[in-house]
């Protein structure tokens, strides 16, 4: 029922509802009876589909500023509540006026993709270091071809060759996924990202690992006053959290790909944990999601290098870490805003 990791508290199985119990979290389940937590323990609560919580445990949650994220079975983002928003309005004042200025916003967007243009190297240099022959050869001539794109970022001043940039270097990196998934895998390598809804067990595990790095970084552009529905990147639209998908970017290749893709090739992610529905849509069981939240909570402990900074930080850190970056920037202490990369 309930799993408690790193203070976030989990609640997967369907049926379960979330009850307010003086000053702690009661989760029941008709066949499963009740589990009592103390909410000091808990930063955060996420409820995954089928999952009921009542009215008088959100207000708590609100009146603490503790969030309450809902998401579908394969992690896709549903709803979130928190409390007040908190931070400096001007801090915001600046996010608006940095996106009406295009020069501001194109700079800033440029450090999202050569963050995640860097990132994407790393992940195919770290796999093509352990590998032999072609596969070898395939990964590390993917991680030049990505460097080439990388360098015809800062020559450009418009958004949509930046987009352009980004895309194809992403075509790159998914044509190598056959390369990363190694013979020990039990599953096989999809050619192209598919996520609405996912049709594999790759695809349906990186879905579900973007659900958990997306509330990390809403929760800490919350947490520093910034607004995560106003990003650089990426459109903005109702109900799509811009900067959250922004800051995601630098992250998502080393913090969720690379935790996939060595899982599947441990066999600590298996064809069982995974699920088909009818029109093709796969997503992991109960046994999957309980897999991948304990390797999710070791991953968050893992130290990685921050080169801007010059020492280790828990991945679980480097989300607001980097939000303090950009807000530093936005507040004009900083000349650019520099993305994450461990080298």
């Amino acid at each position: 029922m309930p799993e408690l990791i790193k203070n976030t508290l989990y609640v997967m199985t369907p049926g379960s509802s979330v009850h307010l119990d003086a000053d702690a979290v009661r989760v029941y389940h008709p066949d499963n009876g009740a589990k009592r937590l103390p909410l000091i323990r808990i930063d955060h609560v996420v409820a995954f589909g089928g999952v009921t919580v009542t009215d008088d445990f959100l207000h708590r949650c609100a009146a603490d500023q503790r969030s309450v994220t809902w998401l579908s079975g394969n992690g896709r983002f549903r709803a979130r509540v928190i409390g007040p928003q908190g931070g400096n309005p001007l801090l915001r004042v600046a996010q608006h006026d940095a996106l009406r200025d295009h020069e501001r916003r194109l700079d800033i967007a440029r450090g999202f993709v050569a963050g995640k243009l860097q990132n994407t190297r790393q992940v195919l240099l770290r796999a093509a270091a352990d590998a032999k022959g072609t596969r070898q050869q395939a990964l590390r001539t993917a991680a030049n071809a990505i460097a080439l794109d990388l360098g015809g970022l800062p020559p450009t001043d418009n958004i949509n060759v930046v987009l352009g940039i980004e895309g194809q270097a992403a075509k790159r990196y998914v044509g190598m996924w056959r390369h990363l998934l190694t013979e020990h895998s039990q599953v096989g390598a999809p050619t192209h990202r598919v996520s609405r809804p996912p049709t594999d067990p790759v695809n349906a595990a990186l879905s579900f690992g973007y659900g958990m790095l997306r509330i990390a970084v809403h929760g800490a552009l919350e947490h520093v006053g910034l607004d995560p529905y106003i990003g650089y990147l990426h459109g903005i639209r109702p109900g799509k959290p811009a900067l959250a998908l922004d800051l995601m970017e630098e992250m998502r290749q080393l913090l969720v790909d690379r935790l996939v893709f060595t899982a599947f090739n441990r066999r600590q992610l298996l064809p069982q944990h995974f699920v088909d529905h009818p029109g093709k849509a796969c997503e992991l069981n109960d046994d999957g999601r309980r897999a991948y939240l304990a390797l999710w909570s070791e991953a968050r402990s893992r130290p990685w290098p921050h080169r801007h900074l010059g020492r280790d930080l828990p991945a679980a850190v480097l989300p607001l870490i980097q939000a303090r970056l950009l807000a530093r920037h936005l507040r004009g202490d900083t000349p650019h805003y520099i993305p994450w990369s461990p080298a």
